[in-house]
């Protein structure tokens, strides 16, 4: 099963060489061997699951293929509500709640046949960058248990990590499907903001949450966003963009595609073996076929600044409820983050939102003479659970500091953002690369994801969870 990747469990579920109850069985298996060391999991499925799968396997032995997704096991983070299934979102406050509908990308997938295993572990309320959860239990990185998945999607990474699913779903708000895609070797795919329903997804900040798919390859991520991209009118943010066959951006190829690489921000203070990852990378994409050329982007310290100030502004309106009635539920870092949230001022706000035009302008200035962007992912590879503080060249920075200093950018702009593994640390740690395109362009971000994953297949693996 490790072996496997969606595409090809769809393939064989189609050709009816393996069944979904026998699939989905295997999955609950590895669950129970190996989550007790991982804790992905908030809530394991494993009755309502294998009825799903029975129900899928009849379908498709009598004809009624739905297709890709018919019968293939996906977990869910636990900020999408599920009809009828608690959804914690990671909170003690939300442990008995459960919802009486469920998320659009709930609906999808459901309507698309997945069998949902799960709700996984998170960053509480998705407000960190860890997902070391004081109430369920910190996410365990599967390449080293003591280190951390990163937020505040790490159940969702850690879950592909560890082959307990084919397909799970996270959210990112200020990274937290690329970060933890990163640290766990995966892939994740923000898309761009509208591309993806948030009806029914706990919002943190509604106009910097994101939700998307992660998965174990770039083919896979292309046939879930066949299934979950498009309008919703519950939404408003939803886009009326059509959306296009995502399989068919898969060439392999991309000779003649213009790639830039930032000249400032992105490259500095990096750990030098990431450097070294991203630097064969990016030699690896020129051998592709691509055109890389350095370029130019105003504000990017500014548009930082006013990510953060965006992001902790609205999730102070957000969470206020909570802040202001429950604050001894919540765990102590997120009460401390919502305190310091609520020091934002108007004027802070307005002056970020002014600052967020200005950052989207100079980038659609860039995409008139590049395809994408390719930028480390992070800086660093997975700190370890206790640490707060990582040293780069000497200087010390705080975790949740260095984790969302280059994904951040992205949730301001609303840009699609692809993070895939481009090697490993000494230690053994994956390393991310970041892919970036212009507005509605996932399918670029994906034709260079798997171009590059194609090529470098032979140097990808995934980790040994042992006994």
């Amino acid at each position: 099963m490790q072996t496997w990747t969606l595409a090809t469990l769809a393939d064989a579920l189609r050709k009816k060489e393996v069944s979904p109850v026998e699939i989905t069985r295997a999955c609950l298996d590895r669950v129970e061997q190996h989550d007790s060391r991982i804790n992905a999991f908030i809530t394991i499925l494993a009755g309502p699951a294998l009825a799903a799968a029975a129900r899928a396997e009849s379908q498709i032995l009598n004809g009624h293929y739905l297709g890709p997704l018919h019968g293939v096991p996906y977990a869910s983070k636990d900020l999408f509500l599920t009809s009828g299934i608690r959804t914690t979102c990671g909170s003690k406050i939300l442990e008995a709640f459960v919802p009486a509908y469920s998320a659009a990308v709930i609906e999808r997938l459901e309507g698309a046949g997945a069998i949902l295993l799960g709700k996984l572990n998170m960053h509480e309320f998705a407000f960190g960058a860890t997902s070391v959860n004081p109430h369920y239990g910190a996410v365990r990185n599967p390449w080293d248990r003591r280190r951390i998945t990163g937020g505040s999607s790490g159940g969702s990474a850690a879950a592909i990590a560890s082959s307990f699913a084919f397909l799970t779903l996270g959210s990112d708000t200020g990274g937290s499907i690329r970060i933890p895609a990163a640290l766990c070797g995966i892939c994740g795919l923000k898309p761009t903001y509208g591309r993806l329903s948030r009806y029914g997804a706990y919002p943190l900040s509604w106009s910097m949450d994101h939700v998307g798919p992660m998965a174990g390859s770039v083919p896979d991520l292309a046939l879930a966003m066949n299934a979950l991209a498009g309008r919703d009118r519950r939404d408003p943010s939803s886009a009326k963009v059509p959306v296009p066959n995502y399989t068919l951006a898969l060439t392999g190829d991309l000779e003649g595609v213009k790639l830039g690489v930032p000249d400032q921000w992105y490259f500095d203070g990096l750990d030098k073996e990431v450097r070294s990852s991203v630097d064969q990378a990016i030699a690896r994409l020129r051998q592709l076929g691509a055109v890389v050329s350095p370029v130019s982007i105003d504000l990017l310290p500014d548009a930082s600044r006013a990510a953060s100030i965006i992001l902790f502004a609205e999730a102070a309106a957000s969470l206020e409820k909570w802040h202001r009635t429950r604050p001894e539920a919540l765990g102590a870092d997120v009460r401390t983050r919502l305190d310091n949230a609520a020091t934002v001022t108007a004027a802070d706000y307005l002056k970020a939102l002014r600052v967020r035009r200005k950052a989207q302008d100079a980038f659609r200035q860039v995409f008139h003479t590049v395809d994408a962007l390719i930028t480390p992912q992070l800086p660093i590879t997975a700190p370890l659970i206790e640490e707060t503080s990582v040293l780069i060249d000497g200087d010390a920075e705080p975790v949740p500091a260095a984790l969302t200093r280059l994904t951040r950018i992205f949730n301001l702009t609303g840009m699609p953002c692809l993070s895939i593994c481009c090697g490993y640390s000494t230690g053994g740690m994956p390393v991310g690369l970041q892919i970036a395109a212009r507005p509605f362009d996932e399918a670029m971000v994906l034709r260079v994801g798997h171009a590059y994953e194609r090529q470098a297949a032979g140097m990808l693996r995934r980790p040994d969870l042992g006994q």
